[in-house]
């Protein structure tokens, strides 16, 4: 299988950083929107159980409204397209069951022979609803799919943005989510970075490897 060298990953996580200014004017590919709608879908989560939803966001009418509920950050409204990650609320035994029947079919088994695994995660389900953690749990997998898709548009030499800055529970009203059903936890800005954005150029601040990995 073909991959891209140590180098050019390097060379584009390097390249990657949270972008302050977008260009307006410079959008996305639909063919690029497409693939990064596709990394989303293939985020690895626990269980494989995908406790959320992506909601990406192009039209300009609803990202001009969106810097006053992200503290007037101006990423949402200049960006090309706005990622909400949203979790599933109320996640619970009939996810489990859903996803039982998903496995079952991309693997061309019967549900029955999967019973092992229902129990399983189902049985981590319970635990977390009844013990509270459950919407705790979903919040991390939609932090790996943020991972991914910044990791993703890195790749595809798209400029991202992430954002825990904003104002969730308005969020969910603006783009009609049901609160029952789903809920934003962050965002992410995508498209372009402006020639005048001075973080650009500015070096990364990191930690030298010495100090934070160890290989045993």
């Amino acid at each position: 299988m073909a991959t891209i060298s140590s180098g050019d990953l390097l060379e584009q996580l390097k390249w990657r950083y949270a972008v302050k200014e977008f260009d307006s004017a410079k959008k996305i590919s639909e063919e690029l929107i497409d693939a990064l709608e596709e990394s989303l879908v293939l985020t690895p989560s626990s269980f494989g159980l995908q406790p959320w939803k992506f909601i990406i966001v192009g039209d300009e009418s609803l990202k001009d409204q969106m810097p006053a509920i992200s503290w007037n950050q101006p990423q949402p409204k200049d960006c090309s397209h706005m990622v909400l990650l949203a979790i599933k609320r109320n996640f619970s035994e009939s996810d489990v069951n859903r996803f039982i029947d998903c496995l079952a079919e991309a693997r061309q088994v019967t549900t029955e022979s999967l019973d092992g695994y229902r129990k399983f995660a189902g049985g981590f389900v319970a635990q977390g609803v009844s013990e509270g953690w459950i919407e705790h749990w979903s919040t991390h997998q939609v932090y790996i799919a943020i991972g991914q898709l910044m990791v993703s548009a890195a790749l595809l030499g798209i400029d991202a943005c992430p954002m825990e800055g904003i104002q969730a529970d308005a969020y969910d009203e603006l783009l009609g989510l049901d609160s029952n059903e789903y809920h934003v936890v962050l965002g992410c800005a995508l498209g372009y970075r402006s020639e005048g954005d001075k973080y650009a150029t500015m070096p990364k601040a990191r930690y030298s490897k010495s100090s934070i990995l160890e290989r045993l």
